[in-house]
C-alpha cells in the first residue's frame, strides 16, 4: 500500500501512452484483470487490521475509478483517430453497381406512367398536376355531382374538417382527391381553349381488397375544342389502346353509361381471351371494361368559366394501376403498395429503360420474369 501513488502514475502514462485500442486494453488488463496490480492489492486487504482495511479500501476504490475514467477517456481519443483514419484510407467506387445483384427496380406503376405521358404527349396533349386534397367544388360540384351521389357519402370518400377547432361539418370539409377531375376543372379556370391535357395522379377512395386499394393512381384526358365530337374521342381511345398494348390492332367496343360530368356517357371495352391462368389481350371472343369516358356535361363546362354554346369536348378516365396488371399480368392491385423488394425485383424494370415513342414504351427486356 505504500508505492500506490506510485503505482497509480505507472498506470495513468502507461494509459496515455497506448498507440492503440488493443495496447489500451492491454493496459487495462494488467491493471484491472483478474491477475492485475490493483486487483492483487484488493485481494490483500485481508491481512490488514480492521481500521488499515477500511482506509486501504478507501484508497484503492478511489485509484480503481480513476484509471477506469483515464482508459474511458483514451478509448474515446483512439476511437476517433482510429474512425478517422480509415475514413481516410478506404474509398468506395460508387460508380460501378453493386454486385452480383442489379440493385433498384422502377415500379410498374412509374413505368406505366412514364408509357402513357409518352403516347398522349406524342398527341399533343399537355400533362396537368394538382393538389391531392381539394376543396368539394373541384372535387364534386363543378363536375355536375348532386348533394345525394353515393361517391360523397362518407363511406367512399375521405373527408378532412376544414378547421380543426370547430365540430366537423362534412359540407364545408376538404376531401382527399377521388379522382383527377378536379384538374379538368382547374385547367379550363387558367386557360382557354383549345385545351387538351392529361392528369395523372394519386387518388383515394375508402375500398380495400384483391381490385382496389384506398390510394391508387389514375389518368384523366381533357380535349376541348369548338368542333370536338364523339369520334374524335373514339378515335383519341383507340390510337391509345393500340400504342399501349402495342398491337396493331384490338378490337374495342363502347357501351352506354352515366357518368354526372360526361353526357353522353360510355364505358369502353377491349377484346381478349380469358383461361383460368392468363388473360390475352387482343384476341378471343370476350371482353374487358377499361376506361370510362364520355362528351363534357355542359354543367361542367359552365362551372370551368366555358361558354356551352361555342365550345365542347370529350373526356376519359383509367387507372394506371389497373393497366398496368392487364399489361404486365400482375393478378392483385394490393401487392403494388406492400414494399415487397421479391415483388418489386420480378415486376420491376430497369432505371435506364425509358419510355419512349421512338425507342419502344415497355421495352420488355427491361422486364424481370
Amino acid at each position: 500500500m505504500e508505492d500506490l501513488e506510485s503505482l497509480k502514475t505507472q498506470i495513468l502514462q502507461n494509459i496515455q501512452a497506448a498507440a492503440d485500442l488493443k495496447s489500451l486494453e492491454e493496459v487495462k488488463v494488467a491493471a484491472m484483470g483478474k491477475k492485475g496490480a490493483v486487483t492483487e492489492m484488493m485481494k490483500g486487504l485481508g491481512a490488514l487490521a480492521a481500521e488499515q482495511r477500511a482506509e486501504a479500501g478507501k484508497k484503492l476504490n478511489v485509484l480503481k475509478n480513476e484509471i477506469e475514467q483515464a482508459i474511458s477517456v483514451r478509448r474515446e481519443v483512439l476511437e476517433a483517430e482510429e474512425l478517422n483514419k480509415k475514413l481516410a484510407t478506404e474509398t468506395v467506387d460508387i460508380t460501378l453497381p453493386v454486385r452480383p445483384e442489379i440493385q433498384g427496380r422502377i415500379h410498374p406503376v412509374s413505368k406505366i406512367y412514364e408509357e402513357v405521358v409518352a403516347i398522349f404527349g406524342q398527341m399533343g396533349f399537355d400533362v396537368a398536376d394538382g393538389p391531392d386534397i381539394e376543396d368539394q367544388f373541384h372535387n364534386f360540384n363543378a363536375l355536375n355531382m348532386p348533394p345525394n351521389h353515393p361517391a360523397r357519402q362518407m363511406q367512399d370518400t375521405f373527408y378532412l374538417p376544414h378547421d380543426a377547432n370547430e365540430p366537423f361539418d362534412m359540407d364545408k370539409s376538404y376531401v382527399i382527391r377521388t379522382h383527377t377531375s378536379g384538374m379538368q376543372i382547374r385547367t379550363m379556370e387558367s386557360k382557354k381553349p383549345p385545351i387538351r391535357i392529361i392528369a395523372p395522379g394519386r387518388t383515394y377512395r375508402s375500398d380495400y381488397d384483391a381490385t382496389h386499394t384506398p390510394m391508387f393512381h389514375q389518368v384523366e384526358g381533357l380535349v376541348i375544342d369548338k368542333t370536338t365530337t364523339m369520334a374524335h374521342l373514339k378515335g383519341c381511345l383507340y390510337d391509345f389502346v393500340k400504342a399501349f398494348f402495342e398491337l396493331d390492332e384490338i378490337p374495342v367496343r363502347y357501351r352506354p353509361s352515366y357518368f354526372p360530368f360526361t353526357e353522353p356517357s360510355a364505358e369502353m371495352d377491349i377484346g381478349c381471351l380469358k383461361t383460368k391462368t392468363e388473360l390475352k389481350v387482343g384476341a378471343g371472343n370476350d371482353w374487358l371494361e377499361i376506361l370510362g369516358c364520355g362528351m363534357v356535361h355542359p354543367n361542367v363546362l359552365k362551372a370551368g368559366g366555358i361558354d356551352p354554346d361555342e365550345y365542347q369536348g370529350f373526356a376519359f378516365g383509367v387507372g394506371l394501376d389497373r393497366l398496368a396488371m392487364l399489361k404486365y399480368g400482375i393478378p392483385d392491385l394490393r401487392t403494388f403498395f406492400e414494399s415487397d423488394v421479391r415483388w418489386l425485383k420480378n415486376y420491376g424494370f430497369s432505371p435506364l429503360d425509358f419510355s419512349s415513342m421512338t425507342g419502344g414504351l415497355s421495352n420488355n427486356g427491361g422486364l424481370i420474369r
